[in-house]
């Protein structure tokens, strides 16, 4: 390697030069976040000097400021990052850049090399330094300890060890106080001197480092290129709705404005920074498969990931960013999913996420009615995949039912019928279909409202056992229904109810030979008052709707239904009297059924001809009246 005049050789740690390695072929993954680790530890320099000078005054007293600057030369083929920071002294220098500070060792590398549990390990300061080496030949760091006379130079091409030596009285005017530090790039990296280069990644991972980023170009005056103003870690007393919805269009590169926005610090434990949005419009990407969520996580106003999923996948339509001050830095997003202060951090803020929108629902009913009719069906996902807050997002979920629009389940419950102790819903294609669905018709005859559910989510989440303040909810597909106790809204209500009933036993013997294996059951329905049948799936069976959504992915098989008659219909009655026609009745009571349940007939063929024999005879017959 390149010596430095009177310098001293050392090799570095045993376990750097594994490490150099695995930084450069395994851990990261693109080349660009070189810079926003160097960034950060000039970022952490200058907070440290601005930390020992509450203490100690005269460290600044030079009134130069803490700032960060990168100056790319392409004549000499190297990119600098400087910062007027802490700096380092020789002991430092040493221990810093030559050893994996506070966690040097054996079992610090292997748990990176198994890429599990890294994330509580990586970012203390001088890991993400050895990242420069992914872009850099040679990297020589020259540094003065605030308050000291002494600089130091440390240089190393990454192979097995380092140089260290006094500074040249050059380099010791140049660097008045804090670090810098001047990569040698690889022919390949040469792109990292173009100012828009520069200037894209510092925009991508460091805008929000509260100290000034000034870009020095070769030709032209340095200027800042971040924002230097990280605005969630603002109070919210400084900030207006207009801050906050310029803030919601950077962050999340959106034209709408927010119908929600949540800014609070957490204290305590873990201290943290949340600024979140609830977007007024749905956005392009909300039902892609990946279903990824869009929270920034940043810590100590430093990037980091994007996709860290820091809220369910039910909350992906969230916008905003969560500033951890506790929180290492990290190397591999991959290891953010592992580590237990993001996972608390994650249960926090998802917990807090839902109670705005609750209070939000009740305070605002139109603000959250936009945010409904956007995200209600993803929103529902997370009464299938969270147990432990689907009280709380049955609450929150609007429903239109067949007494209303975006109707709460607390509504739906306040307005019970005498008896009544079930919720009651019905899962299809379209409200319009369902409200003339023939099992509707009992409870429409007491006032009984129902849930008309039409999301793909709703067949899904239904499925699992739910109650709502310990009233169960009970779809009108699915089991046994007895409105007995209910009483009538009028008593005229329930059509054909004194006319008499054919009898049960001879009719449902009759259907059952004539459908065979076609059903696994006929009953009596209490479910009808004016349709002749319904078909409907046993109390231990998949609701059919979530049936036939999983037969159309190829994930199950649609398992025979019951059929249910209306034993005072004049179509079920003659059953029993006309034994010649029995056999095709009973094809038509099923295959209605079907229609009605929004199914093709088995033999769309055969059921047109039946049909059409049905209505030639009923012509026939009046022909001769």
């Amino acid at each position: 390697m390149t010596t430095i005049a009177a310098a001293e050789s050392q090799p570095f740690q045993a376990e750097v030069a594994e490490l150099l390695h695995l930084m450069v072929h395994s851990v990261y993954s693109e080349t660009d976040i070189f810079l926003r680790e160097l960034i950060s530890n000039a970022s952490d320099a200058c907070d440290k000097l601005r930390y020992e000078a509450i203490a100690n005054p005269g460290l600044i007293t030079d009134g130069t400021p803490p700032e960060i600057r990168i100056v790319p030369n392409k004549a000499a083929n190297t990119l600098s990052v400087v910062d007027t920071g802490i700096g380092m002294e020789r002991a430092e220098l040493i221990d810093n850049l030559g050893t994996i500070a506070r966690s040097g060792t054996r079992s610090f590398l292997s748990k990176l090399t198994e890429a599990k549990d890294g994330a509580n390990l990586i970012g203390q300061f001088g890991v993400g330094f050895y990242a420069a080496f992914m872009v850099a030949e040679k990297i020589v760091v020259t540094s003065r300890r605030a308050g000291s006379d002494e600089v130091w130079v440390w240089a190393s091409e990454g192979g097995s060890g380092f140089e260290i030596a006094p500074a040249s009285e050059e380099a010791a005017q140049r660097v008045a106080r804090g670090t810098e530090i001047v990569l040698h790039l690889k022919k390949d990296a040469a792109k990292y001197l173009e100012s828009y280069e520069i200037e894209r990644i510092v925009r991508e991972y460091s805008d929000n480092i509260q100290f000034p980023i000034l870009l020095v170009p070769e030709e032209g005056e340095p200027r800042q290129i971040n924002s230097a103003s990280a605005l969630w870690q603002r109070s919210k007393s400084e900030l207006s709705p207009e801050d906050y919805a310029q803030a919601y269009k950077q962050i999340a590169g959106a034209f709408d404005e927010p119908a929600m926005t949540l800014h609070y610090r957490a204290e305590g434990r873990q201290s943290y920074a949340v600024l979140l949005f609830a977007p007024s419009q749905k956005p392009l990407d909300l039902f892609q498969v990946e279903r990824k969520g869009k929270v920034k996580l940043y810590v100590r106003r430093v990037f980091i990931a994007d996709d860290a999923e820091l809220l369910p996948a039910y909350l992906r339509f969230i916008r905003g960013v969560i500033d951890s001050e506790d929180l290492p830095l990290n190397i591999s997003r991959e290891m953010l999913q592992n580590n237990p202060q993001l996972a608390q951090i994650r249960k926090a803020v998802t917990s807090r996420v839902v109670g705005e929108l609750e209070t939000l629902g009740e305070k605002e009913p139109e603000t959250f009615a936009k945010i409904w009719d956007a995200f209600g069906p993803v929103i529902k996902e997370g009464l299938w995949e969270d147990f432990e807050r689907r009280e709380k997002l049955l609450a929150l979920a609007r429903f239109t039912t067949t007494s209303g629009e975006k109707r709460s389940l607390k509504q739906v419950v306040d307005d019970f019928k005498p008896n009544q102790t079930e919720i009651y819903y019905l899962v299809g294609d379209s409200v319009e279909r369902l409200k003339s669905n023939p099992k509707l018709e009992s409870a429409r005859a007491r006032g009984i409202e129902v849930l008309l559910l039409t999301d793909p989510v709703d067949a899904f989440w239904t499925s699992a056992p739910l109650d709502f303040g310990g009233k169960p909810l009970k779809s009108l597909s699915q089991g046994d229904v007895d409105f007995g106790l209910i009483p009538l809204v009028d008593d005229k209500s329930e059509d054909k109810k004194d006319e008499p009933a054919a009898d049960a036993a001879t009719t449902i013997a009759v259907i059952k030979d004539a459908l065979g294996a076609r059903v696994s059951d006929v009953r009596a329905s209490q479910r009808l008052t004016a349709s002749a049948s319904c078909l409907v799936a046993g109390g231990d069976a998949r609701d059919r709707a979530l049936e036939r959504l999983l037969a159309q992915q190829n994930r199950g098989e649609i398992t025979k239904p019951i059929l249910e008659i209306n034993l005072r219909h004049p179509l079920v009655a003659a059953l029993a009297t006309d034994t010649a026609q029995a056999k095709d009745l009973s094809l038509l009571l099923f295959e209605q059924a079907q229609i009605l349940d929004g199914e093709m007939p088995d033999d769309p063929a055969a059921f047109a001809s039946r049909m059409n024999q049905l209505v030639l005879r009923g012509l026939g017959k009046w022909g001769h009246s």
